[in-house]
């Protein structure tokens, strides 16, 4: 069975489909992998945080954004939250936003 890839919410996936075209290019190159190998591709693409929070993470030449995201049972895999990486450091509030999410899909 293959994985399959769903959005916390239409916002979520709006955000993502609106990437600039090179961010949005390299988003559906590695959800392409994720679909075919799962959603642990490895560094440089993807990293785990913690607590099963996952960071899908794509570069291009027009920046760096990270999407979100999670895994649930029977190879789901539901993308969080989507923001524009503007710094080293992952913002609190961004992080924030992705674990009451997780929370919220995982029911815990």
């Amino acid at each position: 069975m293959e994985y399959t890839i769903e959005y916390y919410s239409e916002a979520v996936e709006e955000a993502i489909l609106n990437l600039p075209d090179g961010l949005l290019a390299r988003y559906l190159r590695l959800t392409d992998l994720m679909l075919e190998f799962g959603p642990n591709l490895g560094t440089p693409h993807t990293k785990a945080i913690g607590d099963g929070l996952f960071e899908l993470r794509v570069k291009s030449k027009e920046g760096i954004a990270r999407v979100f995201y999670c895994t649930k049972i029977g190879k789901i895999i539901i993308m969080l939250h989507v923001f524009i990486k503007k710094s080293q450091k992952i913002p609190k509030k961004e992080l924030e936003i992705a674990y009451a999410r997780m929370k919220e899909v995982k029911k815990i």
